[in-house]
């Protein structure tokens, strides 16, 4: 935190000091009632177990359609995907563009003799 960030923290907390003070006994007392509740809760939860598995569970169990809700459209994702992949693997595309990458950066000719329209018909006349 930098120097800014301090002054706007110790101004927050003197704030709420002088709030605290302002407050009726009846109000500071259900105040500290509700932190020992609370504090109480804290000690009986067991530690080892994260808070968010108990909703994930009782949130699975409750609604069994709901996790279709997730699974359809992840499970139609990964088909696609897999669809995609086993068309470029059959046309054979990547192949020949890492064949195409290959030779061009290993070929003595620059790259615009290639992209040259004349060149290949050239190529064809001197190779006769």
């Amino acid at each position: 935190m930098n120097a800014e960030e301090h002054e706007i923290a110790r101004k927050i907390v003197r704030v709420l000091d002088q709030g605290t003070r302002e407050m009726d006994g009846s109000t500071v007392m259900q105040l500290a009632a509700a932190r020992e509740r609370a504090l109480a809760g804290l000690r009986e939860s067991p530690v080892s177990v994260p808070a968010w598995a108990g909703q994930l569970v009782s949130r699975i169990t409750q609604r069994p359609a709901a996790g279709l809700r997730y699974v359809l459209p992840m499970a139609i994702l990964m088909l696609g995907l897999i669809g995609i992949v086993y068309w470029q693997a059959g046309n054979g595309s990547g192949n020949e563009l890492a064949d195409l990458d290959a030779r061009l950066l290993t070929d003595d000719l620059p790259i615009d003799a290639y992209l040259d329209k004349g060149f290949d018909s050239w190529l064809k006349r001197q190779s006769r």
